[in-house]
Order: C-alpha cells, then sequence, then structure tokens
C-alpha cells in the first residue's frame, strides 16, 4: 500500500510539474534537460546540430587553402599539448600568408567536420549587415530597427539603431545567463519560437551607452537581414558570403523548429578551414577575389573600439561591432569567439590567422579577453616564426 501511495505521489509530482511548465510557457525545459543535465552536461554541446532541425548554407566554387612548404614540421608544444587535451580540443590551424603552416585535430574531427561555431555566429552576422549596407538594402548602421522590424516596441526609445545591437549596447533587458535554464540563451537554443520569445524583451535602458553582451541582439539583426533581403539568414549568407569566400563545405545552421527561424546568435556549424575564411576576409579589408562583400569602411568601424561605457565603467576596449578586440604582446588581434573555446583569430601584422574548435575554455577574468586565446595565438605565432 505504501508503494502504491509513493508512486501515486511522483504521478502527481509529474503531472505537477508538467502543467506548471506548460502554463508558465517553460516547454523549453524538456529540451533543454533532455540535451545538457540528461547527458551529463551543464550547457550545450558543439555537435548539437544533429539533434536540432537545420538549414542549409550551401557552398559553391572552393577555393581550396595553399598548403605551405614548412606545413606541420614542427609539433606543438608539449606545454600546448597539454592545454588542448585539456580542453578538449578538436581542431587547430594556422593560416600564415594565405597558406595553411599547421593543422591538427582530435577525437577524430577532419578538415571536413562541422564543429558548433556558438557566438562567432555574432560575427558571420555582422558580415551580412555590411553586405545588405553595400548592397543598398539597409541605409545605414544608424537606421533605428523600427524600419525593419515595426513590432518590436521601441516605443520609449525610437532611436534604438543597428549600430546598438551591432555595439551590444541596446539596452534591451535579455538576460545573458548560460547556467539559468530560464534565461534566454536556454530559451532561446531550446525553445521552439524564437520570434516571440525574443519580442517579448523590452528597451529599458538609453541605447548607445553601456556595453552588455546580449544574445538577443543578434537575433534581432538577423530578423533584420531577413526582413531587409527578403531571403532566409541562411540563404542570403549563402548567396552572398559564403559562396563567394569559396568554401569548401555546405554549412549547416540550426533552427528554433522545422522550416522555421536560424538560431543566428549562435548555432552556424561549419569547419576550421571554411571557418578561417571569415578571417581571411577581414583581413583584406572587405574583398575577396573580384568580389567586394562589404565596404574597407564597413571593415574599419567594425574593429573599432566602440565608444560606449563597458561594464566596468570604463571605455569598452574589447568590443567593435559584433567583433571582439585583443592586444597580444603589443599586437592588435581582431576575433570572433565562442562560449567552448570558439576562436577565429586575425593578427594583421603578421598576416596570421587561427581557428581553434573545442569543448571548453578557461573562463574570462572581468573584462579581459579567455586566457587560453593568448596560449593558442603565441603558439600559432611560433609556428609562423618556425616557417620564416
Amino acid at each position: 500500500m505504501k508503494a502504491v501511495k509513493k508512486i501515486a505521489m511522483w504521478i502527481g509530482a509529474g503531472i505537477l510539474f508538467h502543467l506548471i511548465v506548460v502554463f508558465t510557457g517553460n516547454a523549453h525545459l524538456y529540451n533543454t534537460l533532455e540535451n545538457t543535465v540528461f547527458q551529463g552536461r551543464l550547457g550545450p554541446s558543439i555537435a548539437e546540430f544533429q539533434i536540432f532541425s537545420n538549414r542549409e548554407v550551401l557552398a559553391r566554387n572552393n577555393q581550396p587553402w595553399p598548403i605551405s612548404s614548412m606545413a606541420n614540421q614542427k609539433e606543438v608544444s608539449p606545454e600546448t599539448e597539454v592545454k588542448f587535451e585539456e580542453l578538449g580540443t578538436v581542431a587547430f590551424l594556422v593560416i600564415h600568408k594565405d597558406s595553411i603552416i599547421k593543422e591538427q585535430y582530435w577525437e577524430g574531427y577532419s578538415a571536413n567536420s562541422k564543429s558548433n561555431s556558438f557566438s562567432m555566429a555574432k560575427s558571420i552576422l555582422n558580415i551580412a549587415i555590411g553586405s545588405l549596407i553595400r548592397e543598398g538594402k539597409i541605409k545605414s548602421l544608424d537606421d533605428p530597427i523600427a524600419l525593419y522590424l515595426p513590432k518590436f516596441d521601441v516605443s520609449k526609445f525610437p532611436e534604438l539603431s543597428i549600430r546598438h545591437l551591432l555595439q551590444m549596447s541596446s539596452g534591451i533587458n535579455f538576460d545573458e545567463n548560460y547556467i539559468n535554464p530560464f534565461a534566454y540563451p536556454a530559451k532561446a537554443n531550446y525553445g521552439d519560437d524564437l520570434i516571440n520569445l525574443t519580442y517579448s524583451y523590452k528597451v529599458t535602458k538609453q541605447p548607445g551607452e553601456q556595453f552588455e553582451y546580449r544574445s538577443g541582439n543578434s537575433q534581432l539583426l538577423s530578423f533584420i537581414i531577413e526582413k531587409a533581403s527578403e531571403m532566409s539568414t541562411s540563404q542570403y549568407v549563402s548567396e552572398k558570403i559564403w559562396k563567394k569566400i569559396g568554401a569548401k563545405n555546405d554549412a549547416l545552421w540550426s533552427l528554433d523548429k522545422p522550416e522555421g527561424k536560424e538560431k543566428a546568435f549562435c548555432c552556424f556549424n561549419s569547419n576550421a578551414r571554411d571557418f578561417a575564411r571569415i578571417g581571411k576576409l577581414f583581413l583584406q579589408q572587405g574583398v575577396w577575389g573580384k568580389d567586394t562583400i562589404v565596404d574597407a569602411e564597413f571593415v574599419k568601424a567594425s574593429l573599432s573600439e566602440a565608444p560606449i561605457i563597458d561594464v566596468d565603467n570604463n571605455p569598452c576596449k574589447r568590443y567593435g561591432l559584433h567583433w571582439w578586440l585583443h592586444n597580444h604582446d603589443g599586437r592588435e588581434v581582431f576575433y570572433a569567439r565562442g562560449i567552448l573555446g570558439q576562436y577565429i583569430a586575425v593578427i594583421p601584422d603578421l598576416d596570421l590567422i587561427m581557428v581553434r574548435l573545442g569543448h571548453k575554455r578557461i573562463k574570462p577574468n572581468g573584462v579581459e579577453a579567455p586566457p587560453d586565446l593568448d596560449i593558442y595565438l603565441q603558439e600559432a605565432i611560433s609556428f609562423v616564426r618556425s616557417a620564416s
């Protein structure tokens, strides 16, 4: 009898939990738990595209990377190899003067293996915005977003612009917490209605004043790209970027549901060699072969410090327009980054592009760059020196 009562109690608790989840609009919790906690993780994985619906970002006219005659003649230092293993590195690629000089993979990954970019996707959105400006489909970075998204409530701050979204200074109350299952990132990644979710947030602070990293800003940019281009974000990126930069493999952009919206704040899935092309495009000031994909002025603006205050109330020196900025031993670096240590990093004065993909990173301290970035950059520089 006690066993029957206990079973009934658990069934009742389960029904109550289900009703609470449904009626509070948190059905995403089932998907979240199934794909994180029940998999032994507290967050997403680099292979989650396998469980989501995806839209193809088609590649055409592959332009293979040249292989340097000095490629892979030097091994990764023992100290860095230890870090690679500790942090679950699956790909490390170094390109110098347009040629591969170091390439290494782990865990069965290869030059054609797909991995989630996470927030590196944000820098791809930047390029799409720049391309639309060049085409005249977006007039200016300072266009109010209301011109493109009239249903998003900006009544208190109608001046909210595309530039503010790119700067991460929108003043929208998106909650950026990667552990809280009720925060925007979990709802956006594991939910199935990005439009209603994103539109449920409000502009609560003056735009253009303070840096606050928020993935919802990037999702709004994707909606603007769709409106201005009259294409899905995947199709626009395919036609205007991915095909033009000679990507070898079709990429996959994960969706909130079948035939739904791109989870554009993250979830662009590709490989190290093709990710490196994103860095090369900006290293070449927006030009690829005979195509100018974004104007040099847009590249300059994207890689310049945003004139806003950082979270420590000092001038923001680490961010431009959906690109991160860094100084490594006196050398200027611009880079895209993802939450699990995904990096596309460029050192212009060395003509160097580095891509690292993997499962973990070292958590940033305050406004500093993640410490593992400098480990990878130093190792990449060592290969440049050995090849010189």
